[in-house]
């Protein structure tokens, strides 16, 4: 009886040695988030803006948003902010919009991944990332803005 007592305490003691790490392990999220937002927004706008159908030509300013839209993504990266996915690795695209609408859509989502990434940063060295982030992410929405302009749009 002394011994399952005993034994009883001990994993008692040790499970609540264990506790606080589970529940801060679940309660406190990652230092940055949002920069997991910004990487699904980022990966979403390059679907958008990408060949969606084999019809689809990709034209210089769209191909050079892509390129923006990459360097952003590596930015991240480098930041360890990395879930793993593919850069193909996106929602599904609806190819039945046309194409100024995907160049709108790709836009809408450059903005939310500039939001997200937008943050204050304490640490110098990130924040000179973030820094060259928030370059790429305003070149490719310039590009954006140029192939919506060139199809006829309005920015």
């Amino acid at each position: 009886m002394k011994l399952a007592v005993r034994y009883l305490v001990v994993v008692l003691a040790i499970g609540a040695l264990c506790l606080p790490c589970a529940v801060s392990a679940q309660v406190v999220p990652g230092k940055h988030p949002e920069f997991l937002h910004a990487l699904s927004d980022l990966r979403a706008a390059r679907g958008y803006l990408d060949k969606v159908t084999p019809n689809d030509v990709v034209d210089n300013d769209s191909a050079a948003a892509i390129r923006e839209i990459d360097s952003a993504i590596n930015g991240l990266k480098q930041a360890s902010i990395d879930d793993g996915k593919d850069l193909h690795d996106h929602p599904p695209i609806d190819a039945h919009l046309e194409r100024t609408g995907r160049l709108h859509t790709a836009k809408q989502l450059l903005e939310k991944a500039y939001a997200d990434v937008k943050g204050p940063e304490t640490d110098p060295a990130a924040a000179e990332l973030q820094k060259r982030i928030w370059g790429h992410i305003n070149a490719a929405h310039k590009y954006v803005d140029a192939a919506i302009v060139a199809k006829g749009g309005k920015p």
